[in-house]
């Protein structure tokens, strides 16, 4: 399909999902809005709250709070198998 990710490029994902989920507070803007970006792009079927988050990270990155953050993550997370 077009839309699959490369494997190196998933599992960076992965990786830095799980760097979030751990240490919310020291992802950086870029890391914060790619994880946000997956999520809007239906990479795991996003709830309608995860979406607001996603939408709030990307207008108002530093409105999301740490549990936000690792909420995105876990969302990212979900989908690995």
């Amino acid at each position: 399909m077009p839309h699959d990710r490369a494997p190196h490029e998933t599992s960076s994902l992965h990786h830095l999902a799980e760097r979030a989920l751990a240490q919310p507070k020291l992802a950086t803007k870029a890391e914060v809005l790619e994880l946000a970006g997956f999520v809007l792009k239906g990479g795991e079927h996003a709830s309608e709250l995860e979406r607001e988050i996603a939408k709030k990270a990307q207008h108002n990155l530093e409105g999301v709070t740490a549990p936000e953050l690792q909420a995105l993550a876990t969302k990212v997370l979900a989908g690995r198998k």
